[in-house]
């Protein structure tokens, strides 16, 4: 059992069913997989600015239509944003220069999807990207097993192009369950040598249709082995599905969450938890 607080810090009007975050130098960035917007919060200020990520941005997007922003990552100047890959118009890997927020460049990685998809055996329906790492020299893709076949796994691309990987790997992580409903990946960071992690547990056999919600977990993997060291429920009501860093001692970790309300209201509830490590 690790120790931890998790509380309610506070509340952005105007974004809608958040599912990433990326704290940079006291700004947040959020990402929602409803809309098509980079939101940039300051945090001392708590001025919120919307940045587009496409020609014609939304807020809110019919589900069938939408890109499904769900992963965010950082490294160096860059944001590398990620569409889930659940279907094909989910596939696209945007890259937003950090400070201006304006678009380097779109890109479509459906290729690398697919071969993801061949090396884990698993088939479109079972395939959700929520979570992504680029530590600089290496990529780590969480898939999130909401899928019928279950399957939570961890890929790992090594070097830094995606369009042509040297290598990729695989490994299934196995979560718990409540109430006989499995724990899904929904966001990771890399903290000193160690993937981070949010699961949350979802009655729901697709990565398509919501369901409901019995709440969300967090661990973390050994960077280097790719197995499980630890995990803990943190709450058995929120689906969690942004995770960063927000500051760290010897001996605990702080980090910010953001909660996914699965509707079109515009707030995001932003959390602090404080993990001892």
């Amino acid at each position: 059992m690790y120790k931890f607080t998790l509380e309610l810090l506070f509340q952005i009007i105007g974004i809608g069913s958040a599912s990433g975050l990326l704290l940079k130098n006291d700004q947040l960035n959020i990402i929602s997989d409803n809309g098509t917007y980079l939101y940039a919060y300051e945090m001392k200020s708590a001025h919120l600015t919307p940045y587009p990520l496409t020609i014609a941005p939304s807020e809110n997007i019919v589900k069938k239509l939408k890109p499904d922003f769900e992963a965010m990552t950082t490294h160096g100047k860059v944001l590398y944003i990620f569409g889930s890959g659940s279907t094909e118009n989910r596939n696209q890997l945007v890259k937003v220069d950090a400070t201006t927020k304006k678009v380097i460049s779109t890109a479509n990685i459906s290729v690398l999807y697919q071969k993801m998809q061949r090396l884990a055996h698993i088939n479109s329906e079972n395939f959700n990207i929520e979570g992504v790492v680029f530590t600089g020299k290496d990529w780590y893709f969480f898939n999130r097993g909401n899928g019928g076949a279950g399957k939570n796994g961890l890929f790992k691309v090594e070097g830094t192009s995606l369009v042509k990987p040297s290598k990729l790997r695989f490994k299934e992580i196995r979560l718990p369950e409540i109430k006989g409903v499995p724990f899904g990946f929904t966001d990771a960071v890399e903290v000193d040598g160690k993937l981070y992690f949010l699961a949350a547990a979802e009655d729901s056999n697709s990565t398509y249709q919501d369901g409901a919600v019995f709440g969300t977990l967090t661990g973390a993997i050994d960077i280097e082995k790719m197995t499980l060291d630890f995990t803990q429920q943190i709450s058995d009501k929120h689906k969690f599905e942004g995770l960063t860093l927000q500051h760290k001692t010897t001996g605990e970790l702080s980090f910010l969450l953001c909660e996914d309300n699965d509707s079109d209201q515009l707030q995001a509830d932003i959390y602090q938890l404080k993990l001892k490590r």
